[in-house]
């Protein structure tokens, strides 16, 4: 730090504790806690928020068969303070459950237990519960409206969960606001805080912002999972003023120890003006030309991090070690076969299967076997043009009319899903989707053809971006994707000819488009004056507003932007859309 002269140690260790375990697995939880929360006296361990149940929970909270496991789950951990020597604590993350007369929950809180050799006791209740996005805390939880100082071995911690150290214009109390500088020795929260590019930054910035404000050190302790689309990255730390150490590890458990000093040097509290939260949600990732923000390689490096993280958590709570990608030679397929491939786990089997058409191209098949070659991954060909054809006739005979344009082309994709399900069963192996965002903001893929899928890789990446994660794959793995698969126009060669730009914006035009819709902050007329074609903008906001059913029963989709298609975003289907694509005030 430079200023060793200035710092005396007062001697309390903290340890944290980064952790990964599946949601409400009891046992899992207990057993860690038994291997390692064996705390000594002067230590303090620390553990993330509802590290006793995982998060987010839903509607599991309120299960009376999950109420009645946790509680026995605390009744051991009870238990097992009588083996923590005295001068040891411990302070973890929970559910306190209060009850009707008729044993139905009546409050459910989201507290900070302290544990010692003197019992387990509830000693903070957070007080700001985010109802946005993919939170909705208020349906289930009883905000707290107290600040907590604990006060162990003569040092103050004070306490905080998660969203209780943010700001927002849609909170009504500021709990970080209720501490005074110099009044605690350390700050303390614990946090199951969501994955998003770029979110590290934006926790560092607003814990350097409360460590000088408060002039104390500032604790940030993170849990690590992959909850069906959601990513908890991990990554907690320590801020000292305005340095950032013990950054612990990215999607991956961890542990380390911080031991506490004081005088250390602040700098000037400034004002923390940064929009958080709520207002995050409103903020389009463009540039200032309008265009999508460029990933440079340290984002391509976290995203690829986040998508092979979050699809072996997908899979391996799904009980799926099979793998089945429906490979086309276009670089959407090609990536996400990478991206499953770079991070396949042993005893994993994954495979590519290859179904042309009439109008598919050989080029098409000879991309895709050197992308299977490069790879290692077997290449199946399983053509479709025969089924094509005894549907293209029988749904002709049998409503005598021709059966031509968009049905004969959905058929297609629709005869493809048929056959991955198919090979599905076989194998019990999982389908994984190849749709990226900017096909789902304009409903640019064929409902149960290549729509289907259990998981989601691209879908929160724009196709500008998924060309970015290609290069920044080749740079760093060996050019494993052909680079005739980036070069070649998106093509979904259905029809004689096609290509994705007779029918849709440039992509690099359309992602833009889609971010300021998405940014729920513009209107039509807004865009327009970035300087967007008119045409290009009616076009994509008339696709989105027709296309919501399609979204709606699509599959879960690994979310890694603030603001993403799936769990977070919900829109009704049914609605008189005119209105809410008006060019606005002129």
């Amino acid at each position: 730090m430079g200023q060793d002269d200035c710092i005396k140690v007062i001697g309390m260790k903290f340890k944290i504790h980064q952790t990964h375990h599946t949601i409400c697995d009891f046992d899992q939880i207990y057993k860690y806690i038994e291997d390692n929360a064996q705390a000594k006296k002067g230590e303090i361990h620390l553990f993330p928020e509802n590290f006793l149940t995982g998060y987010p929970l839903a509607d599991l909270c309120l299960s009376k068969s999950f109420i009645k496991s946790y509680e026995k789950l605390l009744s051991k951990v009870e238990k097992f303070t009588k083996n923590l020597p005295k001068g040891a604590h411990l302070l973890m993350g929970g559910l306190n459950y209060e009850y009707t007369d008729s044993d139905i929950p009546s409050k459910i809180k989201n507290v900070i237990y302290h544990i010692s050799k003197d019992g387990m006791r509830d000693i903070y209740t957070k007080q700001l519960l985010p109802n946005y996005d993919i939170f909705d805390e208020k349906k289930y939880y009883s905000a707290g409206n107290e600040k907590a100082i604990l006060e162990i071995e003569g040092l103050k911690l004070g306490l905080l969960i998660c969203e209780d150290m943010w700001t927002s214009n849609v909170h009504d109390i500021d709990p970080v606001g209720k501490f005074k500088a110099g009044e605690i020795d350390i700050m303390i929260n614990l946090s199951a805080s969501p994955y998003n590019l770029g979110k590290f930054n934006k926790r560092v910035s607003r814990a350097k912002s409360i460590s000088n404000k408060l002039q104390a050190p500032f604790v940030y302790v993170n849990r690590v999972g992959g909850e069906d689309e959601i990513l908890f990255d991990g990554r907690s730390f320590i801020q000292e003023s305005d340095e950032t150490f013990y950054t612990a590890n990215l999607f991956s458990e961890d542990t380390f120890e911080y031991e506490l000093k004081s005088d250390y040097k602040y700098s000037t509290p400034v004002d923390d003006k940064e929009e958080n939260t709520w207002e995050s949600l409103f903020n389009a990732r463009v540039d200032k030309d309008h265009k999508i923000k460029e990933l440079n390689d340290d984002d391509c490096f976290e995203l690829l991090e986040a998508l092979k993280f979050g699809f072996n958590e997908y899979a391996r709570k799904s009980y799926f070690n099979n793998f089945t990608i429906a490979l086309s030679g276009g670089i959407d397929s090609a990536l996400v076969l990478a991206l499953i491939r770079l991070g396949l786990k042993e005893g994993h089997y994954l495979e590519a299967v290859y179904m042309p058409s009439i109008y598919s191209s050989p080029l098409s098949y000879d991309l895709s076997s050197e992308l299977c070659k490069n790879l290692g991954i077997p290449l199946y060909n399983l053509p479709i043009k025969f089924l094509h054809s005894t549907a293209k006739n029988a749904m002709g005979g049998t409503f005598s009319m021709p059966f031509e344009g968009i049905a004969d082309e959905n058929i297609q994709s629709r005869l493809r899903g048929t056959l991955l399900y198919a090979r599905s069963n076989q194998i019990n192996s999982m389908v994984v989707n190849t749709s990226n965002k900017s096909e789902l903001t304009v409903g640019y893929s064929t409902q149960y053809g290549d729509s289907v899928g259990a998981i989601s890789l691209l879908g929160d990446l724009y196709k500008t971006e998924v060309y970015a994660l290609c290069r920044y794959i080749n740079k760093n793995h060996g050019n494993i994707i052909p680079k005739g698969i980036i070069d070649r126009p998106p093509t979904a060669e259905l029809r004689e000819g096609q290509v994705d730009s007779a029918s849709l914006p440039e992509y690099e035009t359309l992602d833009s488009i889609a971010e300021y819709l998405l940014s729920n902050r513009y209107t039509k007329e807004d865009i327009l004056n970035f300087g967007f074609n008119r045409e290009e903008i009616d076009l994509v906001f008339n696709l989105y507003k027709k296309t919501e059913y399609k979204r709606s029963q699509f599959c879960p989709i690994i979310k890694v932007s603030a603001k993403s298609f799936g769990f977070g975003y919900r829109i009704p289907i049914a609605k008189q859309s005119s209105y809410l694509f008006a060019e606005g005030d002129k």
